[in-house]
């Protein structure tokens, strides 16, 4: 196992099309949904649907910062998902829809915020980003059937409405990242 990797947090609406994004980003190893930024153990999904956990539903992004950096994963991170909505993305409302960053050091924290900074001078949204930044304190991984659950499933139609247009979008915004290139 490469012991260079490091592991970066995000909550951005669905854990589904996060997932489904960050699969593709060369550099990536893995890609994990679940929970964080809650106040109970062992969330539940239903449990974090219900909104009364504090979870957000999350992904964990297992990386090599030699191939792609914590900086590109946030590039993509805002580009997918509207980081100016609180607790809503699309037609899923909620905190557990909430847009957060879970940094794992200082590092991380500072980037996060050099990064909502910037993109918040260059008034690419009509209203300012209202991202999270928060330590991650624990990670949960969601139950089974939720991993990969685009790839397992990409005629379901939620995957079909919201998952493939974000998955599309990546695809021509962020050609560089992509671990298959388009012959």
């Amino acid at each position: 196992m490469n012991t260079n990797l490091q592991t970066a947090t995000l909550a951005g609406g669905c854990f589904w099309c996060l997932e489904a994004v960050y699969d593709e980003i060369k550099g990536v190893h893995s890609v994990e949904s679940g929970y964080a930024g809650g106040h109970v153990d062992n969330p539940t999904y239903r449990a974090v649907c219900g909104g009364d956990t504090g979870h957000a539903e999350v992904v964990q992004v297992n990386f090599d910062p030699n191939i792609v950096s914590y900086r590109d994963l946030l590039n993509v991170f805002f580009a997918i998902h509207d980081p100016t909505t609180l607790n809503r993305q699309g037609a899923d409302v909620g905190t557990q829809y909430r847009s957060a960053i879970f940094y794992h050091d200082e590092e991380q924290k500072k980037i996060a915020e050099e990064l909502i900074k910037d993109l918040n001078a260059q008034k690419i949204w009509d209203k300012p980003i209202v991202t999270q930044v928060e330590k991650l304190d624990k990670f949960y991984m969601a139950e089974d059937y939720h991993q990969e659950y685009y790839a397992s499933n990409p005629y379901q139609p939620y995957c079909m409405a919201v998952v493939a247009p974000k998955v599309s979008k990546f695809r021509k915004h962020f050609l560089e990242l992509l671990k298959k290139q388009p012959v």
